[in-house]
């Protein structure tokens, strides 16, 4: 569940798109990916309540349209047309619009539970994440994954629980990962002293307002952690 109590959806929100494009494309805003909406450039589904859901293949045309415009110096209208053309856009500036290396596929919309709340059962979690009931209970004993107080599962347990399986291959099991769930949950509390007093007030405005807020602070958190980690393995790799 979002902080508002909305249900999720399958899909990508526009902030964790951000953190995607960031490391790539600094300069690039949640204002930035609304205007390429606007103009047409890319058209992400919406869940009932009018949210964003960005799919793979979106964030893909996202890159292709940010590294045109950078390497290339195209108008965008030159770009839509290159994009929506039959065969596709010219394979020197296709090559941009790569799947984004460590983003879980998009899974199927989960069911709903009585009260309307996107769920994950254990053995719909289980057989999502393609792991083990074993696997599972480390992820849990650890902190990695907290189910709701039904026992239920929030959909994004499906691509943690996939990421924590693919760091396991290399040897980096459970017990290790706590130290991301503490900064985590640091993060998290950074963003909720900035967003909770704009939930609590009565006005759609300013909980809209704070929607975009958390997002934006959510993905600036992603890209310093990404960049922290990249800058401390240049010691490691010396590249």
């Amino acid at each position: 569940m979002t902080a508002a109590g909305r249900p999720e959806r399958a899909g990508l929100s526009i902030g964790a798109v951000l953190a995607h494009l960031r490391p790539e494309f600094p300069d690039v805003t949640i204002s930035k990916i609304r205007f390429l909406e606007a103009e047409g450039l890319v058209s992400p589904d919406r869940t009932p309540s009018g949210y964003r859901r960005f799919t793979e293949a979106d964030v893909a045309r996202l890159r292709f349209v940010l590294a045109a415009q950078r390497d290339h110096y195209l108008p965008l209208k030159v770009i839509k047309e290159q994009l929506d053309r039959p065969g596709g856009p010219p394979r020197e500036v296709a090559a941009v619009a790569r799947p984004l290396r460590g983003l879980p596929p998009v899974p199927a919309e989960p069911p709903a539970d009585p009260d309307g709340r996107v769920a994950l059962s254990r053995a719909d979690l289980l057989d999502r994440a393609g792991i083990g009931a074993d696997t599972l209970l480390d992820l849990e004993q650890y902190g990695l994954l907290r189910a709701r107080p039904d026992g239920a599962f929030d959909p994004d347990a499906v691509a943690v629980a996939r990421t924590a399986a693919g760091l396991a291959e290399y040897g980096i099991e459970a017990r290790h990962l706590r130290a991301f769930r503490a900064a985590a949950d640091r993060e998290v509390g950074l963003v909720e002293q900035v967003v909770a007093p704009l939930y609590r007030q009565r006005d759609p405005a300013a909980r809209a307002r704070a929607d975009e807020i958390a997002d934006d602070l959510a993905a600036l958190a992603l890209t310093l952690h990404s960049l922290l980690v990249r800058a401390g393995l240049r010691g490691v790799t010396g590249r």
